[in-house]
């Protein structure tokens, strides 16, 4: 997620990594190959494109980093709804600040810890139906962006929701600081490291890229 001088920017990259969500395949190479495969895609989009990436800043970031995919990362959530419909002025990587609204609270476990994280409605979107998640955890700042990442969800009538954090990404202002985009809040934080998803690269791989 990320708007470029304050209107809508390329479309969200995070899609081509969406396709391998869904229900966990018996299969774990099977849903491994998925997220392996969607990854690479990603990667082809993102050379190819002019944004979010600029050119000089690709041979740094290209191929993107993650951590190894675990499945166990792929957990069901269920959403609470909120009651509270008040607009919040989510601060952003810019200064500036983005029209947002608590759209629940997500419950879930992850490795035998409960946790909860809350969904935001972007008032801004003309797709209300689409809920973000911005979260940070033990390893950002250190492995990953220092702002957090992102997971991006499509509203449903069941409240049970694929919460994949195989799928969590940095959001734009990562590649490029013209880009605005919303901090997790301090309800978001979690108090575990998150070794999923999108990472940084080391020094070394900066390297040998």
């Amino acid at each position: 997620m990320g708007r470029k001088g304050g209107t809508a920017g390329a479309a969200t990259l995070a899609v081509a990594l969406m396709v391998a969500c869904g229900n966990k395949s018996p299969d774990d190479r099977s849903y491994t190959a998925k997220i392996a495969a969607a990854r690479t895609e990603k990667d082809t989009l993102l050379l190819k494109g002019d944004q979010p990436i600029p050119q000089n800043r690709k041979p740094e970031l290209l191929p993107l980093a993650y951590f190894p995919i675990d499945p166990d990362y792929n957990v069901a959530a269920t959403l609470k709804p909120s009651d509270d419909q008040t607009m919040i002025l989510m601060p952003t990587s810019t200064g500036t600040s983005r029209q947002m609204r608590r759209a629940g609270t997500l419950e879930f476990s992850l490795k035998g810890q409960p946790m909860k994280l809350t969904a935001f409605v972007d008032l801004t979107d003309r797709n209300l139906n689409h809920l973000s998640v911005m979260f940070s955890d033990l390893t950002s700042g250190i492995e990953t962006y220092s702002a957090g990442r992102y997971l991006d969800l499509s509203r449903n009538q069941t409240g049970i929701y694929d919460l994949d954090f195989n799928l969590a990404y940095h959001p734009y202002c990562y590649y490029n600081v013209s880009y605005e985009c919303p901090y997790p809040p301090p309800e978001n934080r979690l108090k575990i490291p998150i070794h999923a998803g999108e990472r940084m690269k080391s020094e070394k791989e900066k390297v040998k890229s």
